[in-house]
């Protein structure tokens, strides 16, 4: 009998090398939120970092116009941190629309994967088939050659 062939063999294929390169994708979309997330700590922490020195100056006393820098640099790196928040957002609705496309590409796949396997599970039972057809032709002819030798 002749071997094995899943006439959607090429779609399958192509539909995996999609799913690898969506997979690559969404893997460097996660490693963008990932330093993002790392640089808006930073950030934060830097942010802190200034608060408390404004705070303790404070204390300590200081002039107008040394409150008046402190006071601008506060709100601009609150600024910074807004944007950077919105960017590491969007990112995040980047990374999630690029889990879905993942999501339906496997869907996809694994419907072709099952289709494969439940057309090579008729093939085999087909071979198996043909091959206890054989065996049967070959005992039945083995048997009427032994009657025929018997009764000649």
């Amino acid at each position: 009998m002749k071997k094995f062939k899943f006439s959607l063999d090429t779609v399958l294929s192509y539909k995996e090398q999609v799913l690898d390169a969506l997979k690559g994708e969404h893997a460097t979309i996660l490693v963008k939120v990932r330093e993002q997330e790392d640089y808006l700590e930073g950030l934060w922490s830097k942010y802190r970092a200034y608060n408390a020195e404004y705070s303790q100056r404070k204390i300590e006393g200081m002039t107008i116009l040394d409150a008046t820098i402190y006071q601008s640099g506060l709100r601009h790196m609150e600024d910074v941190i807004q944007q950077e928040t919105e960017r590491l957002e969007a990112l995040r609705k980047e990374e999630e629309a690029k889990r879905q496309e993942v999501v339906e590409a496997k869907k996809d796949t694994a419907s072709l994967d099952k289709l494969k396997e439940k057309k090579l599970d008729l093939y085999n039972k087909s071979v198996q088939k043909a091959e206890e057809n054989l065996i049967d032709e070959f005992v039945s002819s083995a048997r009427s050659r032994s009657g025929a030798s018997a009764s000649a």
